[in-house]
């Protein structure tokens, strides 16, 4: 490490104050269990089938330079499968680790008779797992505290190479302009890859990272649909719709009937060999 520098922040520190919600208060989905099951057997009863994200086969497009062949693979907080499908094609071996029961059952009407893949019902900080040759995680680490131990056992269970994938900023560029033009506090990203980046770092480990540039699109009906969605992140008590409206007007266009809202975000690819 470099001494005497900002390399010298405590970063698993900033995670966990990142984790506190705007009022500092710890929300409860982080905290309790049972609301966090509740939350997942809702988003599973939504899918169709074997649905996933626009974006994530060009995420995986860049993981999957780093999985060798034959490799057996530990995925970390599958969720609905944005990663899983894909894995269980190109992988000798996929264990899927989830604190989920619905997440599980709901990948599994999928694995049936495939003895290749497994599930193992636990949160990555408490499952019990041998090594495998790759430990993948995107967008999984949410709820994790100690971050720093569960970074230190991605890489003692990867024989092979670890990854982590992060999709990122920037926030909505019409919140941007709802802050700077008209003073509205905004809900602005509490944590981000970098700080992942850093905490490896400060625990040895030299992992590479490779930005992706994404687009993410959103298609409403009615104008009141894209105000009121497109104002969530708000955090000022009261605020003026003309603000909103007039925030999200240079970057709205009518597409068959439907006003479309189409921003630029990134993924952060992290990997390194252990």
């Amino acid at each position: 490490m470099i001494k005497g520098s900002l390399l010298q922040i405590d970063f698993e520190k900033l995670w966990k104050e990142g984790m506190l919600d705007w009022h500092g208060k710890m929300p409860e989905r982080m905290t309790d269990d049972g609301l966090e099951e509740a939350f997942w057997a809702q988003s599973m009863k939504k899918k169709t089938y074997k649905q996933t994200d626009e974006y994530a086969k060009e995420i995986y497009e860049k993981m999957k330079q780093h999985i060798p062949q034959e490799a057996s693979c530990i995925e970390i907080g599958p969720g609905w499968g944005n990663y899983t499908f894909q894995l269980s094609e190109d992988v000798k071996r996929l264990t899927l680790v989830d604190g989920s029961k619905s997440v599980l059952a709901y990948l599994k009407q999928y694995y049936e008779r495939n003895a290749s893949v497994q599930f193992v019902h636990s949160k990555w900080e408490e499952a019990q797992i041998e090594p495998h040759d790759v430990v993948i995680g995107v967008n999984c680490f949410y709820r994790i505290y100690e971050m720093a131990a569960a970074l230190q056992k991605m890489n003692a269970l990867a024989k092979k190479c670890a990854i982590i994938g992060l999709t990122t900023g920037p926030i909505q560029p019409h919140y941007v302009t709802l802050d700077e033009q008209f003073g509205y506090d905004i809900k602005y990203p509490r944590r981000d890859y970098i700080a992942i980046l850093n905490m490896l770092y400060q625990l040895g480990i030299y992992a590479d990272c490779e930005m992706i540039k994404l687009e993410r699109t959103y298609r409403y009906d009615t104008l009141e649909q894209l105000y009121e969605a497109q104002s969530k992140k708000i955090l000022s008590t009261q605020f003026k719709v003309a603000h909103v409206k007039a925030s999200l007007e240079p970057f709205i266009t009518m597409e068959d009937g439907q006003h479309v809202y189409r921003h630029p975000f990134y993924a952060a690819i992290i990997s390194w060999k252990p």
